[in-house]
């Protein structure tokens, strides 16, 4: 909590000339450290490229920290967030450093700054946090005193975009990297820079620009449980307590790169989640807990979990939310089972991706017409009157048929609410641009155009009269650049930093986001954008072929051609697609074909 000393940091006097001075004060409750600031042999300050009150909801942080403070070392982890442009321009004018969360230290001081790349639209507040802690920009600048610069997340499966400024990439999951990377941090204390960068590179999942070679990422068979989390005294975007029922995904989406990235699936005991659930709500005083996975009805003991639960978190007056829920009967049965989604006035939300059963087969969605009208007509007969139904448009094979179709499931959906009796029934369609990701197997696939992107999107939303019926999309401009950044190579360093020297900051967010000085960097740099968002040919060397993901290339090749004939794969929890990934199954299939 703060401290009497803590009023006279010098942004504190910056307070009343900036928006939303909360997300400064940093005032939290969380466990006690385990070592001091003195104690301390490796100082880690994780750094997160946005907002304090978006950070704060991204739960790997919290995992993070409180894994680094359990290992056996004196190591100690702290926070540091992107400071708002007004924040960060009055900064930046009276010298005043960007500081830690918990020790307000400045950021300079730690040994490891590690930053996490959520998406690609956050690159130029790396670049505004760096300056604003001291550490020159291009790591080739940086010098024994500064901290060593590493980065995970989804961003480090294509390194090459932000080599330029990141020192060390690690690829695949902290658990299974960082005791490593910190023992070495330890063991070589005071020794010249590039030695310790050498002797990184020597650990598994860890690549450093400055000496090339393949990497390939890692996992953890266990993933570390909370016990506990850090409170924000201030509102944050998921204002809730958190728990890990598994990790990895076995659906096979083929546009999702979380899906492919994090395989295996591995659940979480029972037992385990309970307990985890229980003790953090309990520690935190939190009123509300979200059950987090990629898929997270997939959990083979969902339902027993949630009728273990409800004595225990009726008693403290606590629920439980899902962030996502499938189509079909058992997800709405589920939904009712929830505490949180129990009222019915927050509305219920699902993910069709696509308008037609054809355009759903080829992105591999698993979902079926009988599916959609079933679960519809579920919702609305328990007294839901509110839907939100996500779709994306640009997708590889996609017609003008298929763009007609998301219309028409929304006034299907208005329809079928009103045969059912729900009269002030609402639905909101939400439609986003379809971005290839590398490591999909649609990392081949051209990205629609800004102008294709914005008739699709009016198109759909011409189709749709009703008042009760919303239709939004995503912005052109903003699916655009992510389409530039997240298949982009090394020369992209220099766009990057050349749109920042121009103001770029805070990509997705609408108020900062512009075009117009990304456009002009990459004109400065003498690249044609045009070149990232082409189709790529399947014999060419791609900018992140050196980064092995555990899915094969030739798996994400045969995905692809199945997509194009419309063949569905099995979802890996009855099946094996022989991916690559290296379980028993997925071995023995691999070495037969």
């Amino acid at each position: 909590m703060i401290e009497f000393n803590e009023f006279k940091r010098p942004e504190w006097a910056l307070m009343s000339q900036v928006s939303r001075p909360s997300r400064y004060c940093m005032s939290e409750w969380r466990p006690p450290a385990k070592v001091s600031w003195d104690e301390a042999r490796v100082r880690v300050c994780l750094a997160f490229p946005d907002v304090y009150e978006t950070g704060m909801s991204y739960y790997g942080f919290q995992i993070i920290e409180a894994m680094i403070h359990s290992l056996p070392g004196k190591y100690l982890a702290d926070r540091a967030y992107c400071p708002w442009p007004d924040m960060a321009g009055l900064m930046l004018s009276g010298n005043i450093p960007l500081t830690s969360a918990e020790n307000k230290r400045p950021v300079h001081d730690f040994d490891i700054l590690a930053f996490t790349l959520p998406h690609e639209t956050a690159y130029t507040n790396v670049l505004t946090m760096l300056q604003l802690s001291g550490i020159p920009l291009l790591r080739e600048e940086r010098g024994g005193d500064d901290p060593v610069v590493i980065a995970g997340g989804y961003g480090a499966y294509n390194p090459d975009v932000m080599s330029a400024f990141i020192d060390v990439f690690c690829v695949g999951e902290a658990e299974a990297i960082l005791p490593g990377l910190l023992a070495v941090f330890e063991g070589m204390k005071g020794r010249p820079r590039g030695e310790i960068l050498r002797a990184v590179t020597e650990i598994p999942g860890c690549y450093a620009p400055a000496f090339g070679g393949n990497v390939q990422r890692q996992y953890t068979e266990t993933p570390f449980t909370l016990d506990s989390m850090i409170v924000p005294s201030v509102g944050i975007v998921h204002d809730r307590a958190a728990v890990e029922l598994f990790r990895g995904c076995g659906r096979g989406c083929r546009f999702c790169q979380a899906g492919m990235v994090n395989r295996p699936v591995r659940e979480r005991p029972e037992s385990e989640a309970a307990k985890s659930i229980l003790d953090i709500i309990a520690s935190t005083g939190w009123e509300e807990a979200g059950l987090l996975s990629l898929a997270s009805c997939d959990y083979s003991g969902i339902e027993t979990l949630i009728d273990d639960l409800s004595p225990a978190l009726n008693e403290r007056h606590a629920k439980l939310s899902l962030p996502s829920l499938r189509m079909d009967g058992f997800s709405v049965g589920l939904a009712e089972k929830l505490e949180g989604l129990r009222s019915k006035h927050g509305g219920i939300t699902f993910a069709p991706e696509a308008g037609t059963q054809r355009l759903r087969d080829v992105i591999n969605k698993g979902i079926t017409e009988d599916m959609i009208t079933g679960c519809l007509t579920e919702i609305f007969s328990r007294g839901w009157e509110r839907v939100k139904l996500y779709f994306m448009m640009g997708l590889p094979t996609e017609t003008d048929e298929d763009l007609d179709a998301i219309a028409g499931i929304a006034q299907s959906t208005l329809k079928l609410a009103r045969s059912l009796g729900r009269k002030r029934a609402t639905v909101s369609v939400s439609v986003s641009g379809f971005v290839p990701k590398a490591h999909t197997p649609f990392q081949w696939e051209r990205q629609n155009s800004i102008e294709e992107l914005r008739e699709k999107g009016r198109r759909i939303k011409s189709q749709v009269h009703d008042r009760n019926i919303t239709v939004n999309y995503h912005e052109p401009e903003q699916t655009y650049l992510e389409g530039l950044l997240s298949r982009g190579d090394k020369r992209l360093c220099g766009v990057i930093l050349r749109a920042w020297e121009k103001g770029a900051c805070f990509d997705s967010w609408t108020e900062y986001f512009d075009l117009q000085r990304w456009l002009e960097a990459f004109d400065d740099c003498g690249i044609d954008p045009a070149e990232f968002i082409r189709e790529r040919n399947e014999a060419e060397t791609l900018p992140w072929d050196f980064v092995d993901v555990g899915v094969s290339k030739n798996f994400l090749l045969r995905e692809r051609h199945k997509a194009y004939n419309g063949e569905l794969t099995v979802d890996c929890r009855t099946g094996c697609a022989a991916c690559g990934i290296g379980c028993v199954s997925c071995n023995s299939l691999q070495n037969s074909r």
